[in-house]
């Protein structure tokens, strides 16, 4: 599978609880948090939830 690598770029503070939940399962946890991770359908599922606070790159 293709990786994509995840970036936070807005603070959580304001989000609703499951979004804070959703960061959190991605493996972000404060601005400027980076992560790699498999593009499954699960990801992309919980990245769409949150793509207001987050930036997506395709490696």
């Amino acid at each position: 599978m293709a990786k994509i690598r995840i970036k936070q770029t807005r603070s959580k503070i304001g989000s609703t609880e499951r979004q804070k939940l959703t960061l959190q399962a991605l493996g972000l946890n404060r601005i400027s948090a980076t992560v790699e991770v498999e593009a499954t359908p699960q990801i992309k599922g919980m990245v769409a939830k949150v793509r207001h606070l987050i930036a997506v790159e395709d490696i």
